[in-house]
């Protein structure tokens, strides 16, 4: 695999890039069923975790998009969920106190993508200016990455919140070359989603490594690099 030249700043994607969101939130799931005493209202619970997927990922989308507000989804992907619970009264109240919930259990998890602590003391090493590039939420991710321990890796954090823009809109990338300093000659993108990580970096001048986590996806627009594990990023970098 050809190493990537002239590469001084990297803009790393953190949920399902390097921190295991999916698998964490998992586990927070279980956590606030059992805490919530959902069983009272789902026969199976696994009726109440399939819907919640379903409307994390929509909103999560939309929400990239520009389509929806922050408080739209945070209480819309427990409203869904909850809806198919019986005799539940899933109103704003009863949704936020979930949101709140699950968000407390979800950002005090440590996991991590199989990985991604190995990449990051090699980009250390190689003394590249690192820094987070995430549409999450400017109270979780920051406690987020306390408990995964890697907020000292990075030089600057930049949240779709601050820029007042989500990724993949190029005002987005343009905010984050200010903050950092970077140029965008000199920068590569690192992310997960092809749509908002790679494809938005890439429209916005950027060079892109495309960490594809699920091989039956691949690239659909040439890319700088496309890799399957964080590890072979260090074969490029």
């Amino acid at each position: 695999m050809q190493r990537l030249q002239n590469i001084s700043d990297l803009f790393i994607d953190f949920d399902d890039t390097l921190y295991d969101t999916h698998g964490n939130a998992v586990i927070a799931l279980h956590e606030l069923f059992d805490l919530l005493g959902l069983e009272r209202y789902f026969p199976c619970p696994d009726v109440f975790y399939d819907e919640y997927w379903k409307a994390n990922i929509d909103l999560w989308t939309r929400y990239s998009r520009g389509e929806i507000t922050r408080d739209y989804l945070i209480l819309e992907r427990f409203r869904r969920p909850l809806r198919f619970g019986e005799g539940i009264n899933a109103d704003d109240a009863y949704c936020l106190e979930a949101s709140d919930r699950f968000l407390e259990f979800c950002s005090s998890k440590p996991g991590l993508v199989d990985g991604a602590k190995e990449l990051m003391d090699y980009l250390r090493s190689k003394r590249y200016r690192m820094h987070m590039c995430s549409n999450g939420f400017h109270e979780v991710q920051y406690k987020k990455l306390r408990s995964c321990g890697l907020y000292d890796y990075f030089d600057t954090i930049i949240l779709s919140e601050d820029a007042g823009y989500n990724k993949p809109a190029p005002e987005y990338f343009d905010y984050a070359l200010r903050q950092s300093g970077a140029s965008r000659e000199t920068t590569l993108m690192i992310g997960d989603n092809f749509q908002t990580d790679i494809l938005g970096a890439k429209h916005a001048g950027l060079r892109v490594a495309y960490f594809n986590r699920y091989p039956d996806y691949p690239a659909s627009e040439p890319v700088d690099c496309e890799v399957a594990s964080l590890r072979e990023l260090m074969e490029v970098l």
